[in-house]
């Protein structure tokens, strides 16, 4: 390696560690855009034959953010509203207070102002809530700043993805067969745990949802999400949610609510795997269940949030490129030139 070679060298280590350090404050919304740049790609082909790419991408954006960014707020929406009714009903006859102050001192001797013992504690929790705005402030800031990285982010890979893979397949010192089977496996993984794990757990989630809400569990929408989130987890699923739902519904009384949520989510919900599953994931690589449960609780701690979706892709590329190295290895060695 002679001196110009080992300068340029170290120019790109340079300037790819600064990038890494201006891209990791936002690492979670720039790996959101990717994912969805990806999902919305065909979209975007078929688009461009009828209209510009820009137009296209703007468009897909705009549906994009009514499709994600709206049941968003009216999820928050809905929790919100339900802690303020919470808060609101919260008064100190509901607590007891006036029964428990008697009965403190009928056993003790010693009078006790419950009430005024708890709007002290309230003070003290106001002026924590107070000291922690700033950080909260900082939060929400840092929060409005990501989502319009992810928009612009998401905008720039739909209208020029492909000149970036293009870029990306000129830089690969690969043979152009080599880098088609890779790129085909890729695909395929991701396919396989978008439609086939990430799509089952949406459908999953909302259908055992529906149910919460026909019976009458209280903060419906929250545990739907909740839901979502453990149906990405094979052998845990939604379960973990509807079984003490119906448990509850059985304790407050509440008997035919608690079988008919019991008999839906049996049949609805369990069954909805077992005919979505092999619909879906067939059409796509197949993708062993220990790969989903380290890839999903692996990628939580890794990559965050999105780790949900990138652990199971991550391991699944790995066996993508141990396949590429099984089927061209040897024929590279032999290859006198890179490409």
């Amino acid at each position: 390696m002679n001196l110009s070679k080992g300068f340029l060298l170290v120019l790109v280590g340079l300037f790819a560690y600064l990038s890494l350090l201006l891209a990791l404050p936002f690492a979670q919304y720039i790996l959101g855009a990717i994912l969805v740049a990806y999902v919305l790609s065909p979209v975007q082909d078929r688009l461009e034959r009828r209209v510009s790419p820009p137009i296209a991408a703007f468009a897909l954006v705009v549906l994009t953010i009514a499709g994600v960014v709206v049941p968003l707020v009216v999820i928050i929406a809905l929790v919100a509203s339900d802690a303020r009714r919470l808060v609101e009903n919260a008064d100190t006859e509901s607590f007891g207070a006036t029964e428990l102050e008697r009965l403190i001192e009928a056993q003790t001797g010693m009078q006790v102002d419950v009430t005024a013992t708890l709007a002290d504690s309230a003070q003290g929790i106001g002026g924590t809530i107070l000291e922690q705005s700033t950080a909260w402030f900082s939060a929400l800031t840092h929060t409005a700043v990501g989502l319009g990285v992810a928009i612009f982010l998401l905008y720039y890979l739909l209208k020029d993805g492909s000149a970036l893979l293009a870029w990306i397949r000129e830089l690969t010192p690969l043979p152009d067969d080599a880098q088609d089977d890779f790129y085909q496996e890729l695909d395929a993984v991701m396919w396989a745990v978008l439609v086939g794990h990430v799509l089952i757990a949406i459908i999953q989630g909302t259908l055992a949802g529906v149910g919460l809400v026909a019976t009458g569990v209280p903060n419906a929408a929250f545990w739907t999400l909740v839901m979502i989130v453990l149906s990405l987890i094979p052998l845990v699923g939604s379960f973990l949610v509807w079984g003490p739902a119906v448990i509850f519904l059985f304790l407050t009384g509440e008997l035919a609510p608690a079988v008919a949520l019991f008999v839906y989510s049996t049949i609805i919900v369990g069954l909805s795997d077992d005919y979505l599953r092999p619909i879906l994931v067939d059409r796509y690589a197949d993708l062993n269940p220990a790969v989903i449960i380290l890839g999903v609780l692996g990628g939580v701690y890794a990559f965050g949030v999105m780790g949900l979706f990138y652990g199971p892709v991550v391991l699944g590329a790995l066996i993508a490129t141990l396949n590429v190295i099984n089927d061209h290895y040897n024929r590279l060695e032999k290859t006198p030139g890179m490409r």
